[in-house]
C-alpha cells in the first residue's frame, strides 16, 4: 500500500496539559522500544552518509517539543530552508548517532557530552529510524534523542530547557534555533487555540506528487514562532528588531534578555524567512517529523501520507545498478530515467 487516506476534514481536538504529559511518556516509550528493521545506510560509500537529529524536549506543560533550525542565507544549499540539526559523515567508523550528535554541536551548540551541558541535563539516545533518501543522493539517517529536564534545584527552581540552553546554543552554520510541538506533526491544524487566534496563516498544507516512480506526499507544516520559541544566531538586535509583543512568558519571567526580540512587523508580507510569523518545514524533515511522531505516539496522522517509512527500498535498488557510486558529482541528482533504471534492473 503506497500511502494511507484517513477520513478527512476531522478537526484536531485540544488536549489538557495532563493528556500532553501522559502522551509524552507514551512517545518516549514507544521511542525506546522500537527497532528500526534492516538498513542499507552502511552499504553506502561513505560521501554518501548523512544523519540528522530529532532532539526532543518536554515543555512546561509536560508536551515534547522538537529543536528545528533555519539554515544559513550564505550556504551553498537550502539556505534559508528549515532542517534539522545534522549533516555528512566524516569517517567509516562514524554511527550515525556520532554523526548527528556532530552536526549538532557544530550547528547548534549542543554539547557532545552530558557533563557540558547545564547541570543536570541529559541527552538521551532513544532510536534511530529508518533512512531516507535526498534528492542529492546521499541516505540520510535520522536519529532520535531525548533532552531529559533536571528536577528543580535551589540554583534552578524551574528548570526550562528551551530557556536554559536555546538562547546559550553558538549557531555558526544556521539563521535561528526554533521549536515546534512534537505531537501536532500528526495533526493538520495547530492545537494551540492561542496560535489559531493570533498567529496568521494555518498550519498545515499537502499535495500529492510523483517521486521514485510513486505517489509521494508532500508535507508542509508552517509552525508558529513566539518570542519564546525562536532564537536569532547573532543574538544582536537588528533595527528590524527593535520591540517585542510581551517582555515576560505566560509565567511571568522576563526573557526579553535571553534574546533579540522579534520584529514589530513580524506578520509583515517579506521574502526574509526569518521575519515570517510561521517558520515552514517541508519536503524531507517534513516526512522525517511525521514518520517519528507516528512511531512515538502509535497513531496515523489526520491527513494523507504515505505508509511506509524512509527509502530503504530504493537504495537498495540505487545500490543494485551501481547509482550510489563514492564518487559525488555536483550535477548528481535523482531523475526519472536514473528511478526507471532502478526499477528495471535492481531485484527486489
Amino acid at each position: 500500500m503506497a500511502y494511507l487516506s484517513p477520513a478527512s476534514k476531522v478537526r484536531s481536538p485540544l488536549l489538557t496539559f495532563v493528556q500532553l504529559a501522559n502522551l509524552a511518556q507514551k512517545a518516549l516509550a514507544n521511542l525506546r522500544a522500537f527497532r528500526p528493521p534492516p538498513t542499507n545506510y552502511y552499504k553506502c560509500p561513505l560521501t554518501r552518509r548523512a544523519a540528522v537529529l530529532i532532539l526532543l524536549f518536554a515543555d512546561r506543560r509536560g508536551d515534547l517539543r522538537v529543536v528545528l533550525t533555519i539554515r544559513s542565507s550564505g550556504l551553498k544549499s537550502y539556505a534559508g530552508q528549515a532542517a534539522l540539526p545534522g549533516g555528512k559523515a566524516d569517517t567509516l567508523q562514524e554511527t550515525p548517532f556520532t554523526i548527528a550528535r556532530r552536526e549538532a554541536f557544530e550547528e547548534i551548540g549542543l554539547a557532545m557530552s552530558d557533563h557540558k551541558l547545564p547541570v543536570g541535563y541529559e541527552v538521551e539516545h532513544l532510536t534511530e529510524l529508518p533512512t531516507n533518501l535526498a534528492m542529492t543522493e546521499l541516505g540520510v539517517r535520522p536519529c532520535v534523542a531525548y533532552l531529559k529536564t533536571p528536577p528543580p534545584t535551589p540554583r534552578n527552581k524551574d528548570p526550562d530547557a528551551a530557556r536554559d540552553l536555546l538562547p546559550k546554543l553558538d549557531a555558526k552554520e544556521v539563521a535561528a534555533v526554533f521549536t515546534a510541538p512534537f505531537f501536532n506533526f500528526l495533526r493538520g491544524e495547530d492545537l494551540e487555540e492561542e496560535h489559531r487566534r493570533t498567529v496568521p496563516g494555518q498550519w498545515y498544507k499537502g499535495s500529492w506528487q510523483s517521486w521514485h516512480e510513486t505517489a509521494w506526499r508532500m508535507h508542509q507544516f508552517f509552525v508558529p514562532v513566539t518570542p519564546f520559541t525562536v532564537f536569532f544566531a547573532d543574538h544582536k538586535p537588528s533595527p528590524a528588531r527593535v520591540e517585542m509583543s510581551q517582555s515576560t512568558d505566560p509565567k511571568g519571567t522576563d526573557r526579553s534578555s535571553l534574546q533579540p526580540p522579534l520584529p514589530s512587523s513580524f506578520a509583515a508580507s517579506t521574502a526574509d524567512p526569518l521575519l515570517q510569523p510561521r517558520y515552514r518545514v517541508f519536503g524531507m524533515t517534513a516526512r522525517i517529523l511525521v514518520d517519528c511522531a507516528r512511531v512515538a505516539y502509535g497513531e496515523e496522522p489526520l491527513f494523507e501520507h504515505n505508509s511506509h517509512f524512509g527509502d530503504e527500498e530504493m537504495i537498495k535498488r540505487l545500490i543494485a545498478i551501481g547509482r550510489l557510486s563514492s564518487e559525488v558529482k555536483r550535477d548528481d541528482m535523482l531523475t526519472r530515467e536514473v528511478i526507471m533504471r532502478a526499477h528495471g534492473k535492481a531485484k527486489i
